[in-house]
């Protein structure tokens, strides 16, 4: 008796995580039900903790099968199949088919890029002293993190993607000098969320903090405990190919070339075939693919309306493209008492936020920050360039739109 209660509570424990870990990693079910932000979190923090008592749970259901005779024969076959199937996908979906180049991207000149890259992709740019790096958004979408040891100019920035969110942002992966060692695990909120293998903890990408180090506000978890806990984040903008091409005829372009092992190959075509049609039906449909936003979508734009959007402190403003072009392509203004000039321009494709320390408005400022009283404004790092609409609005409820003055 005691070796059949043993016998179906182990199976019944190996199977149940095989389903958790696959319910709350596996990004499919999501497709489908809305799954819970703790959920993710819980297995990401104890991803192997869970697997190894799945393992234990399953051992002891099969020495009591094997040697105690206990428990049906269908049961135990039939669990450790699916069981085994639920695992194995995850765990290759997650560590293997998502498997990022946050210290191993390779970056190539610009005629060679054209052979993979059209002339008015969005590339995502990093610029560090003159020295830029574009990021075609068909070939960062599965990476989803892109950088190399030596850093960019010395420095050490990390490209973060996220293709449900339509949003990329450069960071560097350290805490208070402490290095991060940055994995893409899941999303929720439609947004990416890493682990920081270093400590267990995972990380919203659009916050650029742990959650352990997160504090909570009226508007919610905007800022970490303190401001030195977050990534530090990187002026991180959105052009046009051609667009780069003109602004940085020297700069760099980040390829994601099939791998050289055949096994690798056929998984990353496989996985190509699926972010591309699961990504293309998100950017046409206005009903968001993946159902798990913990808020009611916000209706004041459409849901797939783009946008650039700047949180500091507490404040949070998002403008729209089109809402720039028909204030004369420059607006200003303040957030979170920082002033702020909105710039599209037209030669570049590009729409840029500047920092505004000139003292009074801009009238005119081109796409390097460069005003027409030949002042040289910096590009601001807390932009979100070109995001969904509704994940915005999912992170920072309490924002304003297309703020003036």
């Amino acid at each position: 008796m005691f070796s059949e209660i043993l016998f179906y509570a182990c199976t019944a424990i190996s199977f149940g995580i095989a389903v958790l870990y696959f319910r709350d990693l596996g990004d499919i079910p999501q497709l489908f039900i809305k799954t819970k932000r703790a959920n993710v979190d819980r297995f990401i923090r104890y991803e192997y903790r869970f697997l190894t008592v799945g393992l234990g749970a399953w051992s002891i259901s099969a020495i009591s099968y094997f040697a105690l005779g206990a428990g049906a024969g269908w049961v135990f076959w039939i669990a450790t199949l699916l069981t085994i199937g639920l695992i194995g996908f995850t765990w290759i979906y997650v560590h293997l088919g998502l498997r990022n180049q946050k210290d191993k991207a390779r970056y190539y000149s610009i005629e060679e890029a054209k052979e993979f890259v059209s002339p008015s992709t969005q590339v995502i740019v990093l610029e560090n002293n003159g020295v830029a790096r574009a990021h075609p958004q068909p070939q960062i979408m599965r990476p989803h993190l892109a950088g190399t040891k030596d850093g960019l100019d010395g420095e050490n920035v990390v490209m973060t993607y996220c293709a449900i969110a339509n949003l990329g942002l450069g960071y560097t992966p350290e805490v208070e000098g402490e290095k991060l060692d940055l994995e893409v695990l899941a999303q929720h909120g439609n947004n990416l969320v890493l682990r920081d293998n270093n400590s267990g903890e995972p990380l919203q990408q659009i916050y650029g903090f742990r959650s352990k180090d997160e504090g909570t506000s009226a508007e919610g978890p905007v800022c970490p405990l303190r401001p030195t806990l977050t990534m530090r984040p990187w002026p991180t903008f959105r052009m046009t190919f051609r667009g780069f091409q003109k602004a940085y005829p020297e700069g760099a372009v980040f390829l994601n070339k099939p791998s050289s092992n055949p096994l690798l190959y056929l998984l990353d075509f496989a996985m190509e075939l699926a972010f591309t049609a699961t990504i293309q039906k998100h950017h046409t449909e206005a009903r968001p693919i993946m159902q798990n936003l913990e808020r009611p979508i916000d209706p004041r734009l459409p849901t797939k309306t783009y946008v650039w959007g700047v949180n500091i402190g507490s404040d949070a403003v998002c403008w729209t493209d089109d809402f720039v072009v028909e204030q004369g392509n420059i607006v200003n203004a303040e957030v979170g008492s920082q002033p702020l000039a909105v710039a599209w321009d037209p030669r570049y494709e590009s729409l840029n936020v500047f920092v505004n320390d000139t003292g009074g408005p801009v009238e005119a400022v081109d796409f390097f920050g460069k005003t027409s009283d030949g002042k040289q404004l910096q590009r601001s790092a807390d932009v979100k360039s070109g995001l969904f609409w509704h994940v915005w609005a999912e992170f920072f409820p309490h924002t304003d739109i297309n703020r003036i003055g």
